[in-house]
């Protein structure tokens, strides 16, 4: 190989990597995005608000339930260890038994009330799930009388440590859901 050949063999593959980047290079545009705060948007909505109150005044008479049936459950157990030194083996099986079936019953009971797809899942499913899915309807149409190619959920797992206000649509969601901010700190 003489040296004519190696210069041009070395300087080749820049030449095609310079090449290949000019020629295939698109016009990259600039995309447009801004973000929600779906729990503040939530929050801003009557409907939301009683929705919310009524899962939280059924999930908390619930809990009171199973509360009271714990307490219930506690009490048989004091009772039996009172009375355990009097009692013969078969009366203590029983009485065993007695504790434990209470106890599998009030986490069955538990489990159909707040367990996944429980009863207050369900109610949620109800209650919320409307108000939500006009809230994703309202934020798409946003974005697109924007031109907006993404919207990020402040309130979410995304993590933002800073967000310029000027990006944020929260309230042109609000008013395409017919509902006026009231202004307080977000």
């Amino acid at each position: 190989m003489n040296m004519k050949t190696a210069k041009i063999s070395n300087s080749l593959p820049i030449a095609l990597i310079l090449f290949v980047l000019t020629a295939f290079q698109a016009p990259v545009q600039a995309q447009k995005f801004s973000y929600v705060d779906t729990e503040y948007i939530l929050g801003q909505i009557p409907e939301y608000r009683s929705a919310q109150t009524q899962i939280d005044e059924v999930a908390e008479k619930w809990q009171k339930e199973i509360d009271d049936k714990y307490a219930s459950i506690d009490k048989m157990y004091k009772d039996y260890r009172a009375e355990e030194v009097i009692l013969n083996g078969e009366q203590k099986k029983q009485r065993e038994a007695e504790i434990i079936a209470k106890e599998k019953e009030v986490k069955k009971l538990q489990q159909e009330k707040f367990g996944y797809e429980g009863e207050l899942f369900k109610k949620r499913q109800e209650l919320i799930k409307p108000i939500q899915d006009r809230v994703f309807e309202a934020i798409q149409k946003v974005a697109k009388e924007n031109n907006l190619d993404f919207i990020f959920d402040k309130s979410g797992d995304m993590v933002m440590l800073f967000s310029n206000a000027r990006y944020d649509r929260s309230d042109e969601v609000l008013e395409e859901l017919g509902i006026t901010p009231i202004k307080e700190d977000k």
